[in-house]
């Protein structure tokens, strides 16, 4: 009898563990406070004209903005990052796309790793790093990559954490257009 519970406890675990996964992969909340954040951004065009930025300055542009957190050595932010740069050359005249490496604080690469992935992929949007210890907490990072889309009120929209497609992105873009 005792294995039957035991058997039991380890479903209604497996079962509440994929339920959280599944709420965290894709948070829409209406109104969300954006925390701040200061990026060192390393490359890009005239969209983030300084090197040492806050988040609230991008944001302050008065277009949406995207912000993916990725890693070096995490093999779906490599799969995704040409996709977001896709989107970037198709619409940077109505969106703000910036990249923010964070595989130094979970030990995913190091920032020169990240300079060389960005290169290699030939990424040309806004991009650099954190040394924020907080970024995880402050943004609901809790995999790799994790992206936030905040409309041009300068509100957390949505977090997706995992993979995302092009046609996606699109997706939640026009739905920051159209909030």
């Amino acid at each position: 009898m005792r294995r039957g519970h035991s058997r039991l406890w380890l479903l209604a675990a497996v079962a509440i563990a994929a339920a959280v996964i599944l709420v965290a992969c894709d948070n829409a909340v209406e109104e969300d406070v954006l925390p701040d954040l200061a990026i060192s951004i390393s490359q890009g065009d005239s969209a983030v004209r300084e090197s040492d930025v806050l988040l609230s300055e991008i944001v302050g542009a008065g277009k949406p903005v995207v912000v993916n957190f990725w890693a070096a050595l995490c093999a779906p932010c490599r799969l995704e990052m040409p996709e977001f740069q896709r989107i970037y050359e198709r619409r940077a005249g109505d969106v703000t796309i910036v990249g923010v490496d964070i595989g130094p604080q979970w030990r995913l690469g190091t920032r020169e790793q990240g300079e060389a992935l960005l290169t290699e992929l030939g990424i040309t949007y806004p991009a650099g790093t954190t040394s924020d210890a907080d970024v995880n907490v402050k943004f609901n990072i809790l995999g790799m990559p994790t992206t936030v889309f905040i409309d041009s009120d300068g509100r957390l929209i949505r977090t997706w954490t995992g993979l995302l497609t092009e046609a996606k992105i699109d997706d939640f873009i026009d739905e920051l257009h159209e909030g």
